[in-house]
């Protein structure tokens, strides 16, 4: 049988009599999931200032790695790329690094049985714990991979969230609803770096069923979109999770909504407190973008905005292209650039456990020169 949001407005406002409905329809309410186990370790504490981030109270410089697929579990969820051996993962992480990855509803969805199943994000956070290691999930994906891979438009950001669709196996609930239990669940972790909504958030239209870039138009209020958005769904987090850092999650780059003065214009919404930019430019020794929509700008916003800048995604392909000790030499320079000029860190996309050494690819494998990197680049303290 199907699971139907077992948290939230929607079951809430229809009542008993869908209850009834649903019994009838043989469309079942998803069974109460187990509490997750109390975390023993001593807790980090990410703050944010006008001059960066902040660790335990002392000034943080993280790097690190953006590693989408840590809660892929194929004998629970659908999943997304290959699954990683988690305690091999944060144990041979340099101290005081930062990890992203993406805790989407699909991961907290049995395949099987369509009702929610909490184990395989669970054992992120605890192996995560296990080794003292922050970490920042990302609740949504702008494009819907590894989710429910439906694009999000304009109407998305209008109400959409707020809306079930259900999707077998990957969504049983809203956007909305799964904000308040993923927060509710995990707000606790001593871990936990921060929230992001929506990983590279624009409130476009798209062309019919056609939303590659060409497809897509952008309407007049994309931006006042994008900002009630993270005011209203900000909010949420807030109420349930006070104190912990909201991180914007933005492209940077001109995306709809976040172009020009736009960017900073949603970005000094109070339900954000870290600023983001993601960086594939080829040359290291310089700041990537124009005058209208580049990093040097976006610096000058944050500061305007007395926020910190953080480069959550910083990539480059290698393998058959390149060697990655020449991208390690490039993202050498590269980091030594962003960081003067203001970047409250850097963080590389992304780690894979299989990376595919004969092909061209942004892949960052458990031995890729890059991790002597992040360790070099990481400080805590003046």
């Amino acid at each position: 049988m199907a699971c139907l949001a077992p948290i939230g407005d929607e079951l809430a406002r229809v009542g008993v009599r869908l209850l009834a409905v649903l019994a009838v329809a043989g469309v079942a309410a998803c069974s109460e999931p187990p509490q997750r186990p109390e975390p023993s370790v001593e807790p980090v504490s990410v703050g944010a200032t006008a001059e960066g981030l902040t660790l335990d109270g002392k000034p943080w410089w993280p790097s690190g790695f953006d590693a989408p697929q840590l809660a892929t579990n194929f004998a629970i969820n659908f999943g997304c790329g290959a699954e990683v051996e988690l305690d091999s993962y944060f144990g041979s992480l340099p101290k005081n690094a930062l990890t992203r990855f993406n805790l989407f509803q699909a991961f907290a969805v049995d395949k099987t049985t369509g009702e929610l199943n909490f184990t395989a994000v669970d054992a992120v956070f605890q192996a995560a714990e296990r080794h003292r290691q922050a970490v920042l999930p990302v609740l949504s994906a702008q494009d819907g991979g590894c989710s429910d891979e439906r694009f999000k438009q304009r109407q998305w950001y209008v109400e959409g969230w707020k809306q079930f669709r259900p999707v077998r196996g990957r969504a049983v609930m809203s956007y909305r609803d799964w904000v308040r239990t993923a927060v509710s669940r995990w707000h606790d972790s001593p871990v936990l770096a921060g929230w992001e909504l929506v990983g590279e958030p624009e409130a476009s239209e798209c062309a019919g069923r056609d939303c590659t870039l060409r497809a897509r138009t952008c309407p007049a209020d994309a931006a006042q979109v994008l900002r009630r958005f993270f005011d209203e769904a900000g909010a949420i987090v807030r109420k349930l999770d006070p104190g912990r850092l909201i991180f914007s999650g933005f492209t940077g780059g001109g995306q709809c909504g976040t172009a020009g003065a736009d960017y900073a214009f949603v970005a000094a919404s109070p339900q954000v407190d870290v600023l983001d930019y993601h960086d594939y430019s080829k040359d290291p020794a310089v700041l990537p973008g124009d005058g209208h929509d580049g990093l040097a700008v976006r610096f000058q916003q944050a500061r305007d905005l007395g926020k910190p800048l953080l480069l959550a995604e910083v990539g480059e392909e290698a393998g058959s292209c390149r060697s990655p000790q020449a991208r390690r030499d490039d993202m050498a320079v590269k980091l030594t650039t962003v960081r003067e000029a203001g970047a409250a860190g850097a963080l590389f996309w992304a780690f894979v456990p299989d990376p595919r050494p004969d092909e061209c690819t942004l892949d960052i494998g458990p031995r890729d020169p890059l991790w002597t990197l992040v360790a070099e680049r990481i400080t805590v303290g003046p």
